[in-house]
């Protein structure tokens, strides 16, 4: 990919992972120590896991809200908010990850394809809510007033992540693709470098390693995101400067 085509670009697509976010401290889910409170936290994240056991799943993930208040946006999400404010284009920025960094870094615009942490989804109602507390089953529903239905509003194991639809269209229609920070171990969004290049666009990949996607990206730059990624975002604004 020649770098004289960094100016030429009107539509760009980001998708972020856990390494931004592990950046600033957060643990990612994948690497978190293995066990915690002698469960695997990958068997922590489903329906059924919620259906067994209400409580300890409330507490891993009231855990993970409570260490939000710890750790603040790194270099690497200011980088894609100043690219989301002074590129002339269009950056659609879609997110992995459940913490509110990205909107911390200066972002307006995060679509959250697997769900928030400071949200929260009642069986009972239907009604999302944003939340900063811990709850459990005893937390009333702010609309329905109902108890015993609130669930973390994350997207778990088994369950279809949330804005495909609106993720495909800027997918099909971007020129450049850019992924930072991702595993390419979880889909849908595993595949979405492979739906970019179908539209035409080009590809770069930002990871201190290689991913289970590597290979179908143009380019691949190893090394903290907080470091290359506002290098990047420099080069692009440079380039159509």
């Amino acid at each position: 990919m020649p770098e004289s085509r960094l100016g030429q670009y009107q539509r760009i697509v980001i998708l972020t992972g856990a390494g931004v976010s592990a950046e600033s401290g957060i643990a990612t889910f994948r690497d978190a120590g293995g066990l915690w409170e002698n469960h695997d936290p990958m068997e922590i994240a489903t329906p059924e896991a919620f259906a067994r056991d209400p409580g300890l799943v409330y507490r891993f993930y009231n855990a993970r809200r409570e260490q939000l208040r710890n750790v603040d946006a790194n270099p690497g999400h200011r980088a894609i908010a100043r690219l989301q404010r002074e590129f002339a284009g269009e950056v659609f920025l879609v997110t992995q990850n459940v913490d509110d960094l990205h909107e911390r870094g200066g972002s307006e615009q995060v679509c959250h394809m697997h769900g928030e942490l400071r949200a929260a989804l009642c069986l009972h109602c239907g009604a999302r809510h944003r939340t900063e507390s811990s709850f459990d089953h005893a937390t009333p529903c702010p609309d329905c007033a109902v108890s015993g239905g609130l669930r973390p509003d994350i997207v778990w194991f088994g369950e279809m992540p949330y804005h495909m639809q609106e993720i495909d269209v800027h997918l099909a229609r971007c020129d450049l693709f850019i992924s930072v920070g991702t595993s390419g171990q979880v889909y849908p969004a595993a595949g979405f470098v492979r739906e970019a290049l179908a539209a035409g666009a080009d590809t770069i990949e930002i990871n201190k390693d290689t991913s289970g996607v590597s290979t179908w990206f143009h380019q691949q730059r190893q090394g903290p995101s907080g470091e290359l990624l506002p290098r990047l975002v420099e080069e692009i604004l440079g380039a159509g400067a």
